[in-house]
C-alpha cells in the first residue's frame, strides 16, 4: 500500500506555517503505518512539544490509471472518508530547515 498525501494545497494553512505557497501542491508520502487499524490505540509522543492535528479526506484509489477523463475518475476509487493527520511540528521543523524529508 502506498500513501500520497498532498501538501500546501491549503493557502491559509501554508501562510499560517510561514510556508512559500507553491505553484502547485507538494506530494510526500506516508507509510503504512501511520494508519490505525482495528482500534488500535493512538497515544501523543513523549517527544513532541508541538503537536498538530489537521482534519483530511481520504480517498482509496483501487485501480492503476494515467491520464484519466474526469467522467471516468469514479471508476478508479472506491472508498472516501475522512482521516485526523497528526504532525510533530518541532521535529518536522528541525528536519526542514536541514533539508531532510519531513517525515520521521
Amino acid at each position: 500500500m502506498k500513501i500520497i498525501c498532498i501538501g500546501r494545497n491549503y493557502v491559509a494553512h501554508a501562510k499560517e506555517l510561514n510556508n512559500e505557497v507553491p505553484d502547485e501542491p507538494v506530494l510526500f508520502l506516508k507509510p503504512d503505518t501511520a494508519l490505525l487499524r482495528n482500534n488500535d490505540p493512538f497515544y501523543i509522543p513523549e517527544w513532541s512539544d508541538n503537536l498538530h492535528h489537521e482534519v483530511e479526506l481520504i480517498v482509496r484509489i483501487n485501480r492503476i490509471g494515467k491520464n484519466i477523463e474526469q467522467k471516468f475518475a469514479h471508476r478508479y476509487y472506491d472508498e472516501i472518508g475522512l482521516g485526523i493527520d497528526f504532525t510533530a511540528r518541532d521535529v518536522q521543523d528541525v528536519l526542514k530547515s536541514k533539508g531532510l524529508p519531513w517525515e520521521k
